[in-house]
């Protein structure tokens, strides 16, 4: 049986580059990599200008590490925007979800992950040094813990919380408005944005009916 160089194909060379992707395996892989292939004329050309557009052209903001074309990005920048209130999210995917509920007019601070114990994911795998630096220089009123409801979410939800108890700023969660184990971005904006408005003080008891 004769072996394929993949080195020589670009075909699988393409494969292998899209397997790098979170949550794609071989068969995903060669599906997309089909699908550019009998896509019209320029497709590839556009896809693989959108990509290098998105490495010159973005970066992440110094302060809060979401994703932009300027630093600080256009929020940080905003004179309008709440300084004394801090929402901390997992992914700039996040931020984006919780600007379109419309309910939200604080800061952001993007971890850039979760901790997972089960992944070799610890505190300093993700952004957290960051973010102590940040609420210790800017006179941080408020933090608000927006991770995912999921148990990798809750997990930097409560050491967050551990980290910031001695300081003299008020530390709240999401309310459970959202379903338990999803994705802010995936959350439908009334719903997330109720979980925003209806956050509540980490330690606080819920009422029982």
């Amino acid at each position: 049986m004769k072996i394929r160089n993949v080195e020589a194909d670009p075909v699988a060379r393409l494969v292998e580059a899209l397997k790098k992707f979170p949550g794609v395996g071989p068969r995903g892989a060669q599906r997309m990599a089909m699908h550019i292939l009998r896509s019209p004329a320029g497709f590839a050309d556009d896809l693989a200008q959108r990509i290098r557009e998105v490495g010159f052209e973005t970066r992440f903001c110094s302060r809060c590490g979401n994703i932009s074309t300027s630093d600080p990005c256009p929020i940080c920048a905003d004179p309008g925007r709440d300084g004394r209130i801090l929402c901390v999210v997992e992914e700039p995917a996040d931020v984006a979800a919780i600007e379109k509920t419309g309910k939200y007019r604080g800061m952001y601070y993007v971890l850039h992950g979760a901790l997972s114990p089960m992944d070799g994911v610890g505190p300093e795998d993700i952004k957290i040094e960051g973010l102590t630096r940040l609420i210790e220089k800017e006179g941080i009123n408020e933090i608000i813990l927006a991770t995912n409801l999921d148990a990798e979410g809750d997990a930097t939800a409560h050491y967050l919380a551990n980290q910031f108890k001695s300081l003299k700023v008020k530390i709240t969660r999401i309310a459970r408005g959202a379903p338990v184990g999803s994705d802010l971005q995936y959350v439908d904006e009334i719903t997330l944005g109720e979980s925003i408005s209806g956050r509540r003080e980490v330690g606080e008891k819920t009422e029982k009916n």
